[in-house]
């Protein structure tokens, strides 16, 4: 069994769901109830999944709960998009946020990589 919170990815998928909690706090109270949950659900799913996954037993459920991890950090990567689109984010939040995904879904995909043969 691994430990979670010695993954780099873990340790920046969490750092980007605390940012995300922050600026959807700030969101119109119209979407209490629909982005603003969407969003931090996607979010917090990430390093939930990559937590879930180092509790497994092998390598090939590892990967597959690092790619759920992926799918969730895709999907917040669009409701990041819209909420940009709808001026709930500025621009410039919402460019170091699309980082932050971006970079986790790329530490993702490396990462089941390595997990996965061939």
């Amino acid at each position: 069994m691994r430990d979670f919170k010695e993954l780099k990815v873990w340790q920046k998928a969490h750092q980007f769901t605390l940012a995300v909690y922050r600026h959807t706090a700030n969101f119109p109270p119209e979407e209490r109830f629909g982005l603003t949950v969407q969003l931090r659900k996607a979010a917090s799913s990430v390093p939930s999944n990559i937590a879930e996954g180092c509790g497994r037993t092998s390598d090939r459920e590892f990967a597959h709960f690092l790619g759920i991890a992926a799918g969730s950090a895709s999907e917040a990567e669009y409701q990041l998009l819209l909420a940009k689109d709808l001026t709930y984010l500025q621009p410039h939040v919402h460019r170091d946020l699309d980082n932050q995904v971006n970079e986790i879904k790329r530490m993702l995909n490396a990462f089941i990589k390595t997990l996965t043969p061939g």
